[in-house]
């Protein structure tokens, strides 16, 4: 029997590295998933490449209307939810004193604003025993230049789980944090950098990595597997770091 066997799964940011590369592995264990993008070409291609078991949502979690109409589908088309993987979100390079307001606003509207209301909204489908996994960041423990609006969207996020878990309880819905070390992704594209930067920045990253290199999507995503099966059944409330222990030492 595989390990999401008959769940039902959201996957929110799923049309590329993390996102995408969980969807993929819900659905080799068994899940259907709803996967989320913004932009309606790459969502298509998404659903593409994972090619069974999964609906695509044109959806932007900082958007609430969106986020009624990706409920209202997911109620519509399955009835309920049994896992939610809340991952999108993003972040760009601003030091401070270079902070604006729109930086603040964009940041913030997408990982926290965005992320607290797809869970609040989507209660009313999660049954007793539901699983819930927030995508953090091992940014909120490291310190990174330029990148602290970041950086504090994602100790939010850790905060959340802690407080959900408790106000959860009763429904015995499990709520964990999954916080990535350096996996590079598209979504590197998009911090303002140059190739040649970013490849920088990852070489520069590696080197205090203990296992000496860098993640990738993929091992990402076996994690959050764990975390919306059964055999973490008894885990609720952690921060699962999968960062080669870059935050650990």
């Amino acid at each position: 029997m595989k390990k999401l066997e008959g769940k039902v799964s959201l996957v929110t940011g799923g049309t590329s590295g993390i996102g995408l590369a969980t969807a993929k592995r819900f659905v080799a264990e068994s899940a259907y998933v709803f996967i989320t993008g913004r932009r309606q070409t790459e969502l298509d291609a998404a659903v593409e490449v994972i090619g069974k078991n999964v609906t695509g949502v044109q959806s932007d979690a900082s958007n609430l209307a969106d986020l009624d109409r990706l409920f209202a589908t997911i109620k519509q088309e399955q009835g309920h939810l049994d896992v939610i993987f809340a991952n999108a979100g993003g972040g760009g390079l601003a030091p401070l004193g270079e902070i604006t307001e729109e930086h603040f606003d964009k940041t913030f509207n997408t990982n926290v604003k965005g992320l607290l209301f797809t869970v609040q909204k989507a209660l009313p489908l999660l049954p007793e025993g539901a699983s819930i996994i927030l995508n953090a960041s091992t940014a909120s423990t490291v310190g990174t230049p330029a990148f602290s609006v970041y950086s504090a969207t994602k100790a939010a996020v850790r905060s959340f789980a802690r407080n959900w878990t408790l106000d959860l309880k009763e429904r015995k819905i499990r709520v964990n944090a999954v916080s990535p070390g350096v996996v590079p992704t598209t979504a590197y594209n998009h911090l303002g950098l140059s190739d040649e930067q970013v490849q920088e920045f990852v070489n520069s990253q590696a080197i205090t990595i203990p296992l000496g290199r860098v993640g990738t999507p993929d091992e990402i995503a076996k994690a959050v597997v764990f975390l919306a099966s059964d055999d973490s059944s008894f885990v609720n409330g952690i921060e699962l770091f999968v960062d080669g222990g870059m935050a650990q030492v």
